[in-house]
């Protein structure tokens, strides 16, 4: 990873989920520092700008469950097509959300650049939700279900194939609140999870060890790293929308990115979830500049 040229990327969505302020996300981290933490370590950073994410409609549609079903796609859409540009270019793409919907798009940029793409999905969430297993029909539940290929046809088809990734190169790190529906897939798809009782059993560097060991022996030719911020424990991130206590310390969070970044896997990254109206201080922000300075080698000595 050394002397990366990054392609900042902000996504300000708050529309997979009905809690305001998520979409003031890229702006607070922006705001924390992110791209002169990343040039002091020294790489070349390129900010994109935001994704432009229309006005929600007023009146629901009657014909799916789903909250805004088409301004999601618009978004994930034009996410896609700006991801896969970026690359093109030879840029890292760094995502910054917004809600965890914007994965769709995120993948959905990569998944045709890879042949064998793995993802680790750190999480205090499965997020493989569909429309008939969800309980709300927040979009956000459910962008791996939809990367997989699993859910509603205009978000599994965003560019024209699916899936964009195979289960059997999923891991979710920090799992805590996994809804049942969720339970009986990650199952029959034999998706790998590390929940917290495993993190707290094992030691955080033996499941990043285990996790990457995964990847590697599933050849993938790349890794994503999607984190939202409600993995770690709302104790060091309360700026997020869906809190679980009992989460990731920030120490071992520290942990995980430096091993991620030691192992030069990681090829592409979003950091999402962070709401400032919810926050402290900017603290869930500082939080993930801080994650990020570990991911791109910072250096305490």
């Amino acid at each position: 990873m050394n002397n990366l040229n990054i392609s900042l990327i902000g996504v300000p969505m708050d529309l997979g989920q009905n809690r305001r302020g998520v979409d003031m996300g890229p702006s607070a981290i922006r705001y924390a520092g992110v791209v002169e933490r990343l040039e002091e370590i020294g790489h070349n950073v390129t900010d994109e700008g935001n994704i432009l994410i229309a006005a929600a409609e007023k009146t629901a549609s009657t014909e799916t469950n789903l909250r805004n079903l088409k301004e999601v796609t618009d978004a994930s859409t034009a996410l896609a097509e700006k991801i896969h540009h970026v690359m093109e270019d030879g840029q890292f793409p760094l995502i910054l959300g917004g809600d965890h919907s914007i994965a769709i798009g995120t993948l959905a940029g990569l998944g045709d650049r890879y042949e064998n793409l793995g993802v680790i999905w750190y999480d205090a969430h499965a997020d493989l939700n569909t429309g008939e297993t969800s309980p709300s029909g927040n979009i956000h539940g459910m962008p791996l279900a939809v990367s997989i290929g699993l859910g509603h046809e205009q978000l599994v088809n965003i560019r024209g194939f699916a899936p964009k990734i195979k289960p059997e190169n999923v891991v979710i790190i920090g799992a805590r609140s996994v809804d049942p529906g969720e339970r009986e897939l990650i199952k029959e798809k034999g998706i790998k999870v590390f929940t917290m009782h495993d993190i707290d059993k094992l030691g955080m560097t033996e499941v990043m060890d285990q996790a990457m060991s995964y990847l590697k022996e599933s050849e993938v030719d790349g890794v994503h790293l999607s984190l939202d911020l409600d993995g770690i424990d709302p104790l060091y991130t309360p700026g997020v929308g869906t809190p679980v206590p009992g989460g990731i310390s920030y120490r071992e969070s520290h942990l995980a990115m430096e091993m991620l970044y030691s192992s030069k896997m990681i090829t592409s990254a979003e950091f999402v979830e962070v709401n400032p109206i919810l926050d402290e201080k900017n603290k869930t922000a500082d939080v993930a500049v801080a994650l990020m300075g570990s991911l791109f080698g910072e250096k305490l000595v």
